[in-house]
């Protein structure tokens, strides 16, 4: 098992001790999928395959949060206060817990997650590493006291008919703290164990097999390392793979007497490993502007792949890996990785084909190109590893005739990664290549996209009575007349009046008739565009007519306070009494902030004369009254009128509309 956190002061340490920076040959990639977690930190991740569970400790709320594999929370384990190590059965039955607040190692129910069993360690026992090894579970525990001397391994045997915890099994010598163990079905009885943030770093294998824990093998300061953050040993039981704050590596340890058998290039700052049944080695680093996740082949130095993750938090660095946040799907389609940001939220990432080579695939078509004629598309697959010969990319085209997409061949790789198709696009309009990598044992697939805008015929597409305005109210009817097409012979009209407060909407849509026309009749209320569409087809291009037509307001005026009406001069005079003050009365189509124009002329030398003119402002319903006071003179002929200015009377909602002349004179 593994160590679950980096201490402060280590984490300090590495963000500051170094300004050189490794440089590796594999290209970063980022996480396939992330999904937030519900924890407030992080001790260790275990995969269930047989459940398709990924489990995750939170010491510091007290819990094992379970998600599916798409990262989704399927259940919660409460009330394990200070739950770190976790230690999955060999038939993925039985999760193990090891609960240091508790003093107890508690069993959880893979299929249901709720806990099944608690186990007492003891009091003060306090234990934290849990593996599995020679038939029975074993755990680092730290024990009640603190610093030299502290720590140490236990073991509980639960293979008879009550369960016997044993203690102080380490008899040799004791750790300062909780020991991280380690196992693997490649050495069903050993377990190796090594001192958590500890400088220099120490380490032991113990033969297990008697039911015992005999020190087999025993190493301090091996390879100059210090802090251990996490271990695990390799499927075939040779060696211990660790991940220390430094060196800026993960080394490589054999069990038969932790000498020094290689390592993995990685970045700074080492904190996690895992390995996968196939040898495949995860190794996790806390790498703020570096790769976060490095991916090798059994034995292999340099990285087959590499992940950075993206920055989610407000820090200037990204999101990194938490320690001993790596852990293997069983088949090794998948890598699960526990994130988290500078806001400390945590994240699930699911790593998709973590053992394959990155590809790198691109696709170049002409930006536009004629309908019936051949065009070519050419593009280029590359990855860190070499691609075999003869190898292929499948082309796929996408159109307004396929638009579910149409396989139309493959194209051979060439030495160089480079490969050309071409083909002959039968339809116009936007057309997709998606041009498709598969993949093979040793590289992940690829897929690449150039989109061609080829050209379609054009077509005509008219619509009647722009510029025309119209009585207000009037019902109008428009036409819309559509060309020639191919297939698609719906047109759709919309109307979009003026004014902020009366969005546009479609009016109608359907088929043009024999003749090529759709009509619609409109009631004009203001000023409306008018706007005809035409999607286009295969063969013909979409089209659009536009028509404005002006709508009148209606106006009404009234004069009223005059003693007598008499037609002269071919027109309706209201007779009043210079003493009496006319009284003018204006009703007008409403709208906020309209004014209307007034408008007095006087009838002078043969010809009418504007005496005055003045907006004033309408009330909400549309109305006002205006009293014209003074000494007006007698027998002399005057008019008067209301209208609506576009613009000038505050809006440009409905055309210039003038209202009828009211005729007045005075008499003594």
């Amino acid at each position: 098992m593994r160590i679950r956190t980096l201490p402060a002061a280590t984490a300090l340490a590495v963000l500051f001790s170094s300004a050189a920076l490794a440089v590796t040959s594999a290209a970063p990639a980022l996480a396939d999928s992330s999904t937030v977690l519900p924890v407030t930190s992080t001790g260790d991740v275990v995969v269930d395959g047989v459940h398709q569970r990924v489990f995750i400790s939170d010491p510091t709320s007290g819990k094992v949060v379970a998600t599916d594999y798409s990262g989704t929370v399927v259940g919660t384990v409460d009330s394990l206060p200070g739950v770190r190590g976790l230690e999955l059965s060999a038939d993925s039955g039985t999760l193990y817990a090891a609960v240091e607040g508790a003093d107890a190692i508690v069993a959880i129910d893979t299929a249901t997650a709720t806990e099944a069993h608690r186990y007492p360690t003891g009091d003060g026992s306090r234990p934290e590493y849990p593996a599995l090894a020679g038939g029975k579970l074993w755990f680092g525990y730290r024990g009640s006291g603190s610093g030299s001397g502290s720590g140490n391994i236990g073991s509980l045997d639960l293979s008879g008919t009550d369960p016997v915890v044993a203690l102080h099994q380490d008899t040799t010598r004791t750790w300062n703290d909780a020991p991280i163990l380690g196992s693997s079905t490649g050495a069903p009885g050993t377990i190796v164990a090594g001192a958590p943030g500890q400088s220099p770093v120490e380490l032991a294998v113990y033969d297990v097999s008697s039911g015992s824990a005999n020190r087999t093998a025993y190493a301090w300061d091996p390879g100059s390392s210090s802090n251990l953050s996490d271990l695990a040993v390799t499927p075939d039981g040779k060696d211990v793979v660790t991940a220390s704050g430094a060196p800026y590596k993960h080394e490589v340890f054999k069990l038969s007497d932790l000498s020094e058998d290689g390592g993995y290039a990685t970045e700074p700052y080492p904190n996690a490993v895992d390995i996968a049944p196939n040898g495949a080695v995860a190794a996790g680093t806390f790498s703020w502007y570096e790769p976060d996740v490095h991916i090798f082949e059994p034995g292999v130095s340099d990285p087959v792949r590499q992940y950075d993750f993206p920055n989610t938090g407000g820090g200037s660095g990204a999101d990194t890996l938490a320690p001993s946040g790596l852990a293997w799907a069983p088949d090794t389609s998948k890598l699960f990785a526990v994130s988290y940001n500078s806001a400390n939220v945590y994240s699930l990432r699911v790593l998709e084909d973590p053992t394959k080579a990155d590809t790198a695939l691109t696709a170049t078509a002409p930006a536009t190109a004629p309908r019936a004629k051949s065009l070519t598309v050419t593009g280029k697959l590359t990855s860190a590893t070499a691609l075999p010969s003869g190898t292929t990319v499948s082309v796929t085209r996408t159109d307004d005739e396929s638009p579910s997409g149409k396989a139309i061949g493959t194209a051979t790789v060439g030495a160089d990664g480079s490969y050309t198709f071409a083909d002959t696009p039968p339809a116009g309009g936007k057309v997709t290549y998606t041009v498709t990598y598969a993949g093979d044992d040793y590289h992940a697939a690829a897929s690449a996209q150039s989109t061609v805008d080829v050209t379609r015929t054009a077509t005509t597409l008219t619509l009647g009575d722009n510029g025309k305005v119209y009585a207000y109210n009037t019902a109008v009817k428009f036409t819309a007349h559509l060309g020639t097409t191919a297939k698609n012979r719906t047109v759709a009209i919309y109307a979009d009046p003026y004014g902020k407060d009366k969005p546009g909407k479609l009016l109608k849509s359907g088929p043009v008739d024999s003749s090529g026309n759709l009509s619609v009749t409109v009631s004009l209320t203001r000023d409306t565009k008018l706007t005809a569409k035409f999607t286009g087809d295969t063969r013909y291009a979409p089209a659009t007519a536009t028509a404005t037509v002006g709508a009148q307001v209606k106006v009404s005026s009234a004069l009223s306070g005059y003693y007598k009406t008499k037609t002269a001069w071919n027109q309706t005079y209201r007779y009043f009494h210079k003493s009496k003050d006319p009284v003018y009365d204006t009703t007008m189509t409403p709208y906020p902030g309209r004014k209307y124009k007034v408008e007095l002329q006087r009838y002078y030398q043969g010809t009418w004369r504007t005496t005055h003119t003045e907006y004033l402002t309408l009330g909400s319903s549309g109305k006002d009254t205006l009293e014209l006071t003074g000494t007006p003179p007698t027998a002399i002929r005057f008019r008067i009128r209301s209208s609506y200015i576009d613009t000038t009377s505050g809006d440009n909602v409905n055309s210039t509309t003038h209202g009828t002349w009211k005729y007045l004179t005075f008499t003594s």
